[in-house]
Protein backbone atom coordinates (compact mmCIF):
# COMPACT_ATOMS: atom_id res chain seq x y z
CA UNK A 1 0.00 0.00 0.00
CA UNK A 2 1.31 3.94 -0.21
CA UNK A 3 0.10 6.46 1.78
CA UNK A 4 2.67 9.11 0.93
CA UNK A 5 4.24 9.95 -2.63
CA UNK A 6 6.10 12.51 -4.86
CA UNK A 7 4.06 14.14 -7.19
CA UNK A 8 5.42 14.36 -10.91
CA UNK A 9 6.25 18.08 -11.61
CA UNK A 10 4.39 20.49 -13.45
CA UNK A 11 6.51 20.54 -16.64
CA UNK A 12 6.46 16.27 -17.00
CA UNK A 13 2.27 17.18 -17.32
CA UNK A 14 3.27 18.61 -20.77
CA UNK A 15 6.44 16.26 -21.79
CA UNK A 16 5.88 12.95 -20.45
CA UNK A 17 2.07 12.44 -20.00
CA UNK A 18 0.93 15.15 -23.12
CA UNK A 19 -1.63 17.11 -20.98
CA UNK A 20 -1.96 20.10 -19.77
CA UNK A 21 -1.52 20.84 -16.18
CA UNK A 22 -4.44 22.04 -14.15
CA UNK A 23 -3.89 25.73 -12.97
CA UNK A 24 -3.80 25.60 -9.28
CA UNK A 25 -0.34 24.30 -7.67
CA UNK A 26 0.16 20.92 -5.83
CA UNK A 27 2.73 20.08 -2.86
CA UNK A 28 6.18 18.04 -3.97
CA UNK A 29 4.72 15.05 -1.87
CA UNK A 30 1.55 13.90 -1.61
CA UNK A 31 -0.28 12.70 1.36
CA UNK A 32 -4.20 11.96 2.75
CA UNK A 33 -6.18 14.28 1.57
CA UNK A 34 -3.43 16.66 -0.49
CA UNK A 35 -4.39 17.54 -3.98
CA UNK A 36 -2.41 16.07 -6.77
CA UNK A 37 -2.91 15.95 -10.20
CA UNK A 38 -4.39 12.66 -12.39
CA UNK A 39 -5.16 11.98 -15.76
CA UNK A 40 -8.74 10.76 -17.10
CA UNK A 41 -10.64 10.55 -20.12
CA UNK A 42 -11.47 14.01 -20.91
CA UNK A 43 -15.54 14.42 -20.48
CA UNK A 44 -15.74 16.82 -23.49
CA UNK A 45 -13.65 14.52 -26.07
CA UNK A 46 -13.38 11.18 -24.25
CA UNK A 47 -10.54 10.32 -27.00
CA UNK A 48 -8.51 12.77 -25.51
CA UNK A 49 -6.77 13.10 -22.06
CA UNK A 50 -6.84 15.52 -19.73
CA UNK A 51 -5.71 16.37 -16.15
CA UNK A 52 -7.64 18.03 -12.64
CA UNK A 53 -6.71 18.12 -9.08
CA UNK A 54 -8.04 15.28 -6.99
CA UNK A 55 -7.83 14.91 -3.75
CA UNK A 56 -5.50 11.59 -2.27
CA UNK A 57 -8.19 8.88 -0.42
CA UNK A 58 -11.24 7.89 -2.37
CA UNK A 59 -13.57 9.32 0.68
CA UNK A 60 -12.09 12.67 1.61
CA UNK A 61 -12.12 13.25 5.63
CA UNK A 62 -14.60 15.81 5.42
CA UNK A 63 -17.14 13.42 3.59
CA UNK A 64 -16.97 11.28 6.05
CA UNK A 65 -19.75 11.62 7.96
CA UNK A 66 -20.59 12.92 11.95
CA UNK A 67 -20.03 9.87 14.38
CA UNK A 68 -18.36 7.36 11.99
CA UNK A 69 -14.84 6.50 12.62
CA UNK A 70 -12.09 7.98 10.41
CA UNK A 71 -10.79 5.51 7.98
CA UNK A 72 -8.66 5.57 4.89
CA UNK A 73 -9.38 4.97 1.19
CA UNK A 74 -5.44 5.88 -0.26
CA UNK A 75 -5.48 2.48 -1.78
CA UNK A 76 -7.87 -0.37 -3.31
CA UNK A 77 -7.34 -3.50 -3.02
CA UNK A 78 -7.67 -5.02 -6.46
CA UNK A 79 -9.08 -8.63 -5.50
CA UNK A 80 -11.74 -6.35 -3.92
CA UNK A 81 -12.41 -3.32 -5.38
CA UNK A 82 -15.69 -4.29 -6.87
CA UNK A 83 -16.97 -5.32 -3.32
CA UNK A 84 -16.35 -2.44 -1.17
CA UNK A 85 -18.45 0.68 -0.77
CA UNK A 86 -16.19 3.67 -1.10
CA UNK A 87 -14.84 2.01 -4.36
CA UNK A 88 -17.48 -0.25 -6.29
CA UNK A 89 -19.10 2.53 -8.31
CA UNK A 90 -16.07 3.99 -9.54
CA UNK A 91 -14.74 0.63 -10.36
CA UNK A 92 -18.40 -0.08 -11.99
CA UNK A 93 -18.45 2.78 -13.99
CA UNK A 94 -14.52 2.48 -15.14
CA UNK A 95 -13.75 6.08 -13.74
CA UNK A 96 -10.11 5.03 -14.17
CA UNK A 97 -6.88 7.32 -14.02
CA UNK A 98 -3.50 7.68 -14.11
CA UNK A 99 -1.45 8.99 -11.31
CA UNK A 100 1.42 10.76 -12.04
CA UNK A 101 4.49 10.38 -9.94
CA UNK A 102 8.08 10.98 -9.49
CA UNK A 103 8.42 8.27 -6.43
CA UNK A 104 6.57 6.28 -4.09
CA UNK A 105 7.62 5.63 -0.01
CA UNK A 106 6.92 2.80 1.96
CA UNK A 107 7.82 1.93 4.81
CA UNK A 108 10.86 -0.81 5.54
CA UNK A 109 11.55 -3.09 8.61
CA UNK A 110 14.77 -4.63 8.02
CA UNK A 111 16.55 -2.88 10.48
CA UNK A 112 14.01 -3.97 12.87
CA UNK A 113 12.20 -0.63 13.07
CA UNK A 114 10.52 1.66 10.35
CA UNK A 115 12.70 3.53 8.00
CA UNK A 116 11.40 5.39 4.80
CA UNK A 117 11.96 4.23 1.38
CA UNK A 118 11.88 5.89 -1.87
CA UNK A 119 10.96 3.81 -4.87
CA UNK A 120 10.86 5.44 -8.73
CA UNK A 121 11.74 3.84 -11.97
CA UNK A 122 15.86 3.13 -13.07
CA UNK A 123 16.85 6.11 -14.89
CA UNK A 124 14.62 8.41 -12.54
CA UNK A 125 11.85 8.80 -15.46
CA UNK A 126 8.60 9.97 -13.95
CA UNK A 127 5.44 7.34 -14.47
CA UNK A 128 2.17 6.21 -13.64
CA UNK A 129 -0.09 4.61 -11.18
CA UNK A 130 -2.84 2.71 -11.86
CA UNK A 131 -5.78 4.64 -10.06
CA UNK A 132 -9.61 5.43 -10.00
CA UNK A 133 -11.15 8.75 -9.10
CA UNK A 134 -14.98 10.15 -8.43
CA UNK A 135 -16.44 13.30 -8.09
CA UNK A 136 -18.56 15.38 -4.89
CA UNK A 137 -21.12 17.73 -5.12
CA UNK A 138 -20.02 20.47 -3.13
CA UNK A 139 -23.02 22.60 -2.95
CA UNK A 140 -22.24 26.41 -3.92
CA UNK A 141 -18.75 25.26 -4.71
CA UNK A 142 -19.09 23.51 -7.24
CA UNK A 143 -17.15 19.86 -8.10
CA UNK A 144 -14.81 18.49 -6.29
CA UNK A 145 -12.86 15.21 -7.51
CA UNK A 146 -10.83 12.22 -5.57
CA UNK A 147 -9.07 9.46 -6.02
CA UNK A 148 -7.14 5.93 -5.01
CA UNK A 149 -4.44 3.92 -6.00
CA UNK A 150 -5.69 0.40 -6.86
CA UNK A 151 -2.49 -2.09 -5.06
CA UNK A 152 -1.73 -6.08 -5.98
CA UNK A 153 -0.09 -8.32 -3.88
CA UNK A 154 3.15 -8.49 -4.06
CA UNK A 155 4.34 -11.60 -1.77
CA UNK A 156 6.64 -13.09 -4.52
CA UNK A 157 8.15 -9.41 -5.60
CA UNK A 158 11.59 -9.52 -5.22
CA UNK A 159 11.57 -5.48 -4.06
CA UNK A 160 8.32 -4.99 -2.85
CA UNK A 161 8.08 -7.92 -0.51
CA UNK A 162 10.81 -6.43 1.54
CA UNK A 163 7.74 -3.15 2.88
CA UNK A 164 5.67 -3.24 5.21
CA UNK A 165 5.67 -4.96 8.71
CA UNK A 166 6.91 -8.01 9.65
CA UNK A 167 3.72 -10.63 9.01
CA UNK A 168 1.67 -7.73 7.21
CA UNK A 169 0.76 -8.72 3.51
CA UNK A 170 2.90 -7.44 0.97
CA UNK A 171 1.40 -4.92 -0.96
CA UNK A 172 2.55 -2.96 -4.29
CA UNK A 173 0.78 0.07 -6.00
CA UNK A 174 0.44 -0.78 -10.07
CA UNK A 175 2.53 0.92 -12.32
CA UNK A 176 0.81 1.57 -15.58
CA UNK A 177 3.84 1.32 -18.65
CA UNK A 178 3.70 4.18 -21.12
CA UNK A 179 2.56 2.51 -23.98
CA UNK A 180 -0.43 1.47 -22.15
CA UNK A 181 -1.59 4.73 -20.85
CA UNK A 182 -4.47 4.62 -23.45
CA UNK A 183 -5.36 1.06 -23.05
CA UNK A 184 -6.07 1.51 -19.03
CA UNK A 185 -7.57 4.89 -19.57
CA UNK A 186 -10.19 3.23 -22.08
CA UNK A 187 -10.84 0.00 -20.94
CA UNK A 188 -14.50 -0.82 -21.82
CA UNK A 189 -15.51 -3.64 -18.87
CA UNK A 190 -13.83 -4.51 -15.51
CA UNK A 191 -12.28 -7.66 -17.04
CA UNK A 192 -10.39 -5.71 -19.27
CA UNK A 193 -9.60 -3.01 -16.53
CA UNK A 194 -8.19 -6.33 -14.85
CA UNK A 195 -5.55 -7.11 -17.05
CA UNK A 196 -3.56 -3.86 -16.55
CA UNK A 197 -3.20 -4.91 -12.61
CA UNK A 198 0.24 -6.33 -12.44
CA UNK A 199 3.41 -5.73 -10.89
CA UNK A 200 6.32 -3.76 -12.52
CA UNK A 201 9.47 -5.69 -12.92
CA UNK A 202 11.77 -5.10 -10.15
CA UNK A 203 14.79 -5.15 -12.39
CA UNK A 204 13.29 -1.91 -13.56
CA UNK A 205 12.47 -0.43 -9.81
CA UNK A 206 15.19 1.55 -7.70
CA UNK A 207 15.04 1.96 -3.77
CA UNK A 208 16.65 3.48 -1.40
CA UNK A 209 15.92 4.87 2.33
CA UNK A 210 14.76 8.31 2.42
CA UNK A 211 14.14 9.38 5.89
CA UNK A 212 11.71 12.42 6.34
CA UNK A 213 13.87 15.12 7.81
CA UNK A 214 12.83 16.69 11.05
CA UNK A 215 10.26 19.52 10.55
CA UNK A 216 9.92 19.14 7.06
CA UNK A 217 7.57 21.48 5.14
CA UNK A 218 5.90 20.41 1.65
CA UNK A 219 6.48 22.49 -1.19
CA UNK A 220 4.19 23.32 -3.98
CA UNK A 221 4.97 21.56 -7.51
CA UNK A 222 5.00 25.21 -9.27
CA UNK A 223 7.34 26.42 -11.97
CA UNK A 224 9.33 28.73 -9.53
CA UNK A 225 9.43 25.96 -6.94
CA UNK A 226 11.53 23.39 -9.43
CA UNK A 227 13.82 25.32 -11.34
CA UNK A 228 16.80 23.94 -9.60
CA UNK A 229 15.03 20.26 -9.32
CA UNK A 230 16.89 17.71 -11.06
CA UNK A 231 15.44 16.62 -14.56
Amino acid sequence: MCTNYAAARRDYLFRHYGVTPPDDPWRDEIYKDYAAPVIRRASAAPDEREALLATFGMVPRKHIPPGVKVFDTMNARAESVGGKRSFSGAWKKLQLCLIPCAAFFEPDYETGKAVRWRIALAGGAPFAIAGLWREWDEGEAGRSYSFTMLTVNASDHPLMQRFHKPGDEKRSVVIVPPAEYESWLASRSTDEARTFLNLYPAQAMVAEPAPLPSRATPRQNTDASQQNDPA
